[in-house]
C-alpha cells in the first residue's frame, strides 16, 4: 500500500472550503472523480437541482491546482464549471438569455464577495425538435453555462455558494426564503 500523498497546503485548504459549505436543500452535491490531465491536482463536485422531486438542472464544479502556476489562469488555482438546465422553448429563444445567464454567474460571485480574475466562458442555448419515429414530445430547450475563473484566495466557500446560486438561477428556483406562487388556472364557466 502506497503512503498517502501530501497535498499542497493551498490546494488542501481550497478543497476544505468546497467541502464545508452546505447548499440550500434543493441542491444535492456529490464528490466525483476529477479529470487528471488538466492539472497536477484536481477535485470535483457534481450537483443536481431538484424541484418537486424532479431534476431541473445539473452541474459540475472542478478545482484545478498547478503549484507552478499557469499564465492563462493568472494564478495557481482555477475553478471550472458546467451547468445545464431545461427551459421553456420561448425563454430559450430570447436573444437576451445569454447575457442574463452570464450575469447569473458574475452577480453570484460578486454577491458572495468571492474574489476572482481571468473569468471567461460561454452560454449556449439549444432547441430540439423531434421528427419521424422520434416525434412525440413538444420541442425542448436547454441552456448550458461553461465558465472558468481564478479565485483570488484559497477559501473557496464563497465560490461554492456563488456556484449554488448560479445553479438555482439556472433552474428557475426562487431566492431562499421566497415561496413561488402556485400557477393560476383559468376560471371555468358552467
Amino acid at each position: 500500500m502506497a503512503p498517502p500523498i501530501a497535498l499542497p497546503d493551498s490546494f488542501a485548504r481550497a478543497v476544505s472550503g468546497l467541502r464545508s459549505a452546505t447548499p440550500r436543500p434543493e441542491i444535492c452535491l456529490e464528490e466525483v472523480g476529477a479529470p487528471q490531465r488538466l492539472a497536477p491536482y484536481a477535485f470535483a463536485l457534481s450537483a443536481s437541482v431538484l424541484r418537486d422531486d424532479d431534476e431541473v438542472a445539473t452541474g459540475r464544479l472542478i478545482l484545478l491546482h498547478d503549484p507552478a502556476g499557469h499564465e492563462a489562469w493568472q494564478g495557481t488555482l482555477r475553478l471550472v464549471t458546467y451547468v445545464t438546465a431545461e427551459l421553456e422553448a420561448d425563454l430559450a429563444a430570447d436573444p437576451l438569455l445569454a447575457g442574463v445567464g452570464w450575469t447569473w454567474l458574475t452577480d453570484a460571485l460578486d454577491a458572495q464577495e468571492a474574489g476572482y480574475r481571468a473569468i471567461g466562458g460561454t452560454i449556449t442555448q439549444t432547441t430540439s425538435h423531434r421528427f419521424g419515429d422520434l416525434a412525440g414530445p413538444p420541442a425542448t430547450a436547454d441552456i448550458e453555462i461553461r465558465a472558468s475563473w481564478t479565485p483570488t484566495g484559497v477559501d473557496l466557500t464563497p465560490h461554492l455558494y456563488a456556484w449554488c446560486t448560479l445553479l438555482a438561477s439556472t433552474a428557475g428556483l426562487p431566492p431562499p426564503g421566497v415561496t413561488a406562487l402556485p400557477e393560476r388556472r383559468p376560471a371555468t364557466t358552467g
